[in-house]
């Protein structure tokens, strides 16, 4: 199973900006993704861009089979992104390392969440682990 792992805009400032998304790195993340999709037979291939062009570029590029997506500031308002995922045939998860319930009024909202199969929010970095652990699980 190939799984892409795609994070949006702002992302790459994990662990150098705001300590809501933890002090770890996204290359630090990613690393220790990359061993536990391994371990689940899974290969991962992960893209960040802050461009929302270049998202949907890789949207629509397709060659996956699952997608873990955190498209950022982008989940709140791209509806762009939003289209380019509903002709996305793979299992979608959305991420999100802070609770965005929980955080200012324009952040609860996601334009995303209706063409993804699940969401999981609130968990730090152990929200892709939980996502990857889902998409490979055995039933």
């Amino acid at each position: 199973m190939k799984i892409l792992i795609l994070n949006g805009v702002n992302i790459n400032m994990t662990g150098k900006r705001e300590a809501v998304y933890g002090t770890e790195s996204l290359e630090r993340i990613n690393a220790r993704l990359d061993a536990f999709g391994k371990e689940r037979g899974a290969e991962l291939e992960f893209f960040q861009s802050n461009s929302e062009g270049e998202i949907v570029d890789r949207l629509q590029r397709g060659g996956f089979d699952a997608l873990v997506i955190n498209a950022g500031a982008y989940t709140h308002y791209s509806y762009a992104i939003a289209d380019a995922l509903y002709s996305v045939n793979a299992k979608k998860i959305e991420v999100h390392m802070s609770n965005i319930l929980a955080r200012d009024e324009f952040r609860r909202k996601s334009v995303l969440a209706e063409k993804c199969d699940g969401a999981i929010m609130g968990f730090g970095s152990d929200v892709y682990f939980m996502a990857v652990d889902y998409l490979t699980w055995k039933k």
